[in-house]
């Protein structure tokens, strides 16, 4: 099976108006609601040009201590103060650790927390910006601030007092619990998960500093060989030839409609003149809400996708992306995208209400459907990545299987939600022959069995795929 992702060429599509600088691809028909228009008009044929798209600050960041110092390392830590990382500490400090986050070299300062907040990137030494949408901040309590001290290197150990890396150069600062909900998800309704999860009951203080990683991340899952660093993806689209790489993000299983969309744009890249693009099928592989399918269930299902042929293994990339979730709409949707980047993914698919969830309180979507793909085509630091927005696919009865749909005949087409799906593989009923791979379907199907609650009414925890 494919484990990598696809990206390359350092097309940039330039577009402007009086007022905004949008950066869809011009190829691509954009829905009729997306009034901003680009200020000029594009060649119709595109130069491909051979190499993969820049990382961000031009370096790909690489925070892991050399093999030969690693010994030294641990026992000069071994004197430091400690700060115990939680579980979505760890995922950070992976994601830190391997690029997908430069320039930034380690836990936020308040500096740039404060331009993350604000301005949703970060300004540069040479003048320029990078997109940087969410906070990536390590949070202390008072006792911890205090044990630390004067120091200006502490140990970052996890759960079992492992040591997992050093912050060095620290800088200790207020953590503003409230501003930081109220700018990243744009509300501060009670029930947001990664809130009640990791800021809630967090510490009053952070604490950034430049990482120094002991070994890269692992997490002994049976998945470890699908989590490949940027770098890892960059070989492995050189090794392709890749001339474009289109990544496409997903915490959910894949149905036909989602396969209809990558293929239809791989299609439409050969149509501009593309010779090789390939697609990166990167699914979340950091925290999700209880609710979600867990990441080893859905790694099962995507690779009965590709054995079953609806995508093709030579052509597809799967990759884990180490990110945990924030749910946090447009704002969560420029970071999965300027991530992509140092994996060297030149364009990005994005479709409805991307990184969105219903709204906690209220019976309503939290965010508009359509603001992650407009915020995407205007993103500051974004202007490289070239945004594919999603054609709506449906279920088309006349044919019996996943089209694009026609409104025109909308009776004919059948829009089956998520909830269906889920209802109907807790039943252990079949979908519409077509909706989705037999093989995939069944893996659903096992999950949900596996939640069949005990005799004392008890749901059990997922298991393991």
């Amino acid at each position: 099976m494919a484990s990598t992702i696809f990206t390359q060429i350092p097309f940039q599509s330039k577009s402007s108006n009086k007022f905004l600088n949008t950066h869809f691809v011009p190829s691509f028909k954009l829905p009729v609601s997306l009034s901003f228009k680009p200020r000029t008009a594009l060649p119709k044929s595109l130069r491909v040009r051979a190499g993969l798209i820049e990382p961000d600050g031009g370096k790909l960041v690489d925070l892991h201590v050399p093999e030969i110092e690693r010994e030294l390392k641990k026992r000069e830590a071994a004197s430091l103060p400690r700060v115990k990382l939680t579980e979505i500490d760890v995922q950070w400090v992976h994601v830190l650790s391997e690029g997908w986050a430069s320039p930034l070299t380690g836990f936020m300062r308040e500096s740039e927390l404060l331009q993350t907040l604000h301005f949703n990137s970060l300004r540069l030494d040479d003048g320029s910006f990078v997109n940087m949408s969410v906070p990536i901040v390590l949070a202390i309590d008072d006792s911890q601030k205090e044990s630390v001290a004067e120091s200006n290197s502490v140990a970052l150990v996890d759960s079992d007092d492992e040591l997992i890396a050093v912050l060095t150069d620290i800088e200790i600062y207020k953590h503003p619990k409230e501003e930081r909900i109220a700018r990243t998800w744009g509300t501060t309704a009670p029930g947001l998960p990664y809130v009640e999860e990791t800021i809630k009951n967090s510490g009053n203080w952070l604490i950034g500093g430049d990482l120094e990683v002991i070994e890269p991340i692992k997490y002994n899952d049976g998945l470890d060989r699908f989590r490949l660093s940027p770098m890892d993806l960059r070989r492995e689209f050189e090794r392709r030839n890749a001339d474009a790489v289109f990544a496409f993000q997903l915490r959910n299983p894949v149905h036909n409609g989602h396969a209809l969309l990558m293929t239809d744009t791989r299609r439409r890249l050969l149509e501009m003149g593309y010779k090789n693009p390939i697609l990166l099928l990167h699914p979340l592989g950091g925290y999700t809400k209880a609710d979600d399918v867990p990441l080893s269930w859905r790694m099962k299902q995507h690779e009965k996708v590709l054995e079953d042929g609806v995508l093709d293994p030579e052509t597809t990339v799967v990759s884990i992306f180490p990110s945990p979730m924030h749910y946090a709409g447009p704002t969560e949707v420029q970071w999965h995208a300027k991530a992509r980047i140092n994996a060297g993914a030149n364009f990005y698919i994005v479709g409805r209400d991307p990184a969105g969830m219903g709204h906690p309180v209220e019976k309503r979507d939290l965010y508009d459907a359509d603001h992650g793909k407009k915020v995407l085509s205007m993103a500051p630091g974004l202007e490289r990545l070239n945004i594919l927005p999603f054609r709506v696919a449906a279920y088309d009865k006349t044919q019996g299987k996943m089209a694009f749909f026609d409104p025109s005949r909308a009776q004919d087409f059948l829009f089956i939600s998520g909830t269906k799906m889920r209802t109907l593989a807790k039943n252990k009923e079949n979908p519409p022959a077509g909706f989705m791979c037999p093989g995939g379907w069944q893996v659903l199907v096992e999950y949900y069995d596996s939640l069949t609650p005990s005799e004392d009414g008890r749901i059990p925890e997922p298991v393991p795929a």
